[in-house]
């Protein structure tokens, strides 16, 4: 096949040029030349599938280059595989080894082998080869394979469609057995009754061979094996035995299997043994599976139409069975330890067979039962569950139990335990009635009933409020009476009242049978100033906390009266000091000419002074007194102490004395001069 490409080019003159020629295939370079002349061709010798595909030219000239449309080619037919084998003849076990090359083709290529024997359908193997053109395979030999043929044939994708190759030649194998399939024989016979020796011989003929292992199996159970390392191989077929006996019984009735192995080589031969059955099992009887303890129990064994046998009696242990007499017969007092599961054994010619176990079960009757709560106290808070626990010392299991509320049955259980246990979701404030139950078992005792439990149902403390007496303001110095009570809550309640500073400090606790509590405080000080609260709690367990009170201490009346006595006599001493340093001055400043008109003048002045007094808060005092009968404090709200911000007015009779130049001795006058007196 040849792929030729030309250039169609102008010139202007006869001259020689010169084209590069390059030929690609599915875009792979596969031919380049240069040429004077205006064509090249790509030779292919021989076309195989392998060369269909795209094929496309490019020409450069003069330094100008054009590509040609695409041309696809393709080439139909692939060559004829050549198949070869390893070895000619094999034995069962081994495998054959196969090679099929497609010699021309190019890969990636796929290869099909073909195993084929008389009268089967072939089997098949399908392998990928992408970087070379041949494959290698290997089929195994089996079991029954005597002449075999092989083949094989490629194939290829072009174009997402397969091109197949004609099958290539037929190779036979010869196959051989390395040994004959065995015999299994049993004697004396494949049905044999129980208690004769029955023996099994399973046997092959083996040719030139080695590690040849010989297995009998019942089932899935190895019975017996033998292996042969080594058999020389030009030595005459040798026959190679295994032997197996034992003496018979029910369970050896099955199939069973002779197999031969070697290698991957296997044969198998299987045989079907009966056993028939000698005597029956024996059966074991009970005077009564339920009793109560310190009664007389009689076991008795036996056989369906046979009385010839050696019987035992025996008790069911986790450790090993426990024996307890050689005879068809057993009697026995019996107690709670007694409880168990009995069987009895029966032996002939060798044979031992074992009856169905009894159960036996010893009763001892159920004690007096005790009642009581799981918690431990008789008591149960309001709103909560009560669980109550009622338990037997005595009595062997299933016991039941049955629970009482009142007189109401209200649980119950049968259990295998010496205890059950009742838990009541409805509690109700006012539950008066009391709890009790029962305990019986299977003794013939009956029923025990336990003592009636009374639960005292505790209600948790709700609402508790902290009150005082005097409510708000204290005077300083008297006694206070705090009052904690709760709305709700079960006795004996406890207490507690706390003054909040920095921490809070515990003052007074107390437990009470009562809803509240009473504290005095006798003399109250401003240290005792701030927010009181209380806590109260019971049974529950539960703090309830009441909302603060803050309360203020404020001075006492006495406490008032000495600081306002205080501060008149502090005024008016400060008045009479002004007054008769004011008289000195005007006396020294007047003269004797002055003295005539002195009592005129002191009057007017008297008179002008107290006027300005009055008006510009000026103090003048003569020789004076204070009488505290006219003594006059106003005030807002008394309670308030000290701090209160109203202010006091105070009115003070002053007694003023002028000097008369004109009279002797000397004449005295009262009058009344009221200054206020403003305090804050």
């Amino acid at each position: 096949m040849s792929i030729v490409c030309r250039a169609d080019i102008s010139k202007s003159t006869n001259f020689q040029l010169k084209h590069n020629f390059t030929i690609f295939k599915d875009g792979k370079l596969v031919f380049m030349t240069v040429s004077n002349k205006g064509d090249a061709q790509y030779e292919i010798p021989m076309a195989r599938s392998s060369d269909t595909g795209e094929y496309e030219c490019t020409v450069e000239a003069g330094g100008k280059t054009k590509s040609s449309n695409s041309l696809h080619v393709w080439v139909t037919g692939m060559t004829k595989p050549i198949l070869t084998a390893e070895k000619k003849e094999v034995l069962e076990g081994e495998v054959v080894k196969l090679r099929c090359e497609l010699p021309e083709e190019v890969p990636p290529l796929y290869f099909l082998f073909r195993k084929i024997k008389m009268n089967s359908t072939p089997k098949e193997k399908l392998v990928f080869e992408p970087y070379r053109n041949f494959s290698v395979v290997e089929f195994s030999v089996e079991e029954g394979d005597n002449i075999l043929q092989f083949d094989c044939f490629g194939r290829r994708n072009v174009k997402l469609e397969f091109e197949s190759s004609e099958y290539s030649n037929k190779t036979l194998v010869t196959v051989r057995e390395p040994f004959i399939k065995p015999t299994l024989n049993a004697k004396p016979s494949s049905n044999i009754t129980e208690g004769d020796r029955i023996q099994f011989e399973c046997s092959t003929v083996v040719a030139r061979m080695h590690d040849i292992e010989i297995i009998l199996q019942k089932n899935r159970t190895i019975l017996n094996s033998i292996v042969y390392k080594y058999v020389h191989e030009y030595s005459v077929r040798d026959e190679k035995l295994l032997k197996y006996s034992a003496v018979a019984t029910l369970e050896d009735s099955g199939e069973y299997l002779c197999k031969v192995e070697q290698g991957r080589a296997s044969k198998t031969t299987k045989l079907n043994v009966v056993v028939s059955e000698l005597f029956p099992k024996p059966i074991l009887a009970a005077s009564m599976s339920k009793l109560d303890e310190n009664k007389e129990l009689t076991l008795s064994c036996s056989i369906s139409g046979f009385r010839k046998a050696n019987f035992s009696i025996l008790r069911k242990n986790s450790n090993g069975d426990i024996w307890l007499k050689n005879s068809r017969n057993l009697t026995m007092r019996v107690n709670v330890n007694d409880t168990g599961s009995y069987i009895c054994k029966a032996e002939v010619k060798g044979i031992v067979k074992e009856s169905r176990p009894v159960r036996i079960n010893v009763y001892a009757p159920v004690s007096k039962p005790t009642l009581s709560v799981v918690s431990g106290l008789p008591e149960v808070v309001l709103g909560k569950p009560l669980r109550l626990i009622c338990r037997s010392v005595m009595g062997t299991p299933p016991i039941t139990f049955t629970f009482y509320k009142g007189n109401n049955e209200v649980k119950k259980v049968v259990i295998n335990d010496t205890y059950a246990t009742f838990l009541d979701e409805n509690i109700r404030p006012n539950d008066k009635r009391g709890y009790k139950c029962d305990a019986r078992n299977n003794h013939s005792s009956g029923m025990k009933t336990s003592n009636i439990l009374n639960v005292t149902v505790i209600v948790p403390i709700r609402n508790a409020s902290l009150g005082s007496i005097p409510y708000g303001e204290v005077e300083d110095g008297s006694e206070t009476a705090f009052l904690c009570s709760v709305k709700e809550g079960s006795w004996p309640i406890h207490f507690r009242i706390f003054r909040k500073t920095d921490r809070d400090v515990l003052l007074f606790e107390k437990s009470e049978n009562a809803d509240r509590v009473v504290w005095r405080k006798e003399a109250m000080s401003r240290e005792d100033m701030g927010t009181y609260y209380c806590m109260a709690s019971n049974r529950a367990n539960v703090d309830v906390k009441s909302h603060p009170i803050t309360i203020s201490v404020i001075l006492a009346a006495w406490q008032k009266g000495i600081i306002a006595a205080f501060v008149l006599i502090s005024i008016a001493g400060a008045a009479a000091l002004a007054l008769w340093w004011f008289l000195c001055k005007k006396k020294k400043a007047k003269g004797p000419s002055m003295e005539m008109s002195g009592s005129a003048l002191a009057t007017n002045l008297t008179s002008e002074k107290l006027t300005r007094q009055h008006n510009d808060g000026d103090y003048y005092t003569g020789s004076s007194y204070i009488e505290d009968s006219e003594n006059h404090m106003k005030s807002t709200d008394e309670s308030n102490g000290p701090d209160l911000e109203s202010a006091e007015v105070e009115y003070t009779e002053v007694e003023v004395s002028t000097l008369d130049p004109h009279r002797a001795p000397e004449q005295k006058g009262t009058e009344t001069v009221y200054s206020e007196i403003r305090k804050s």
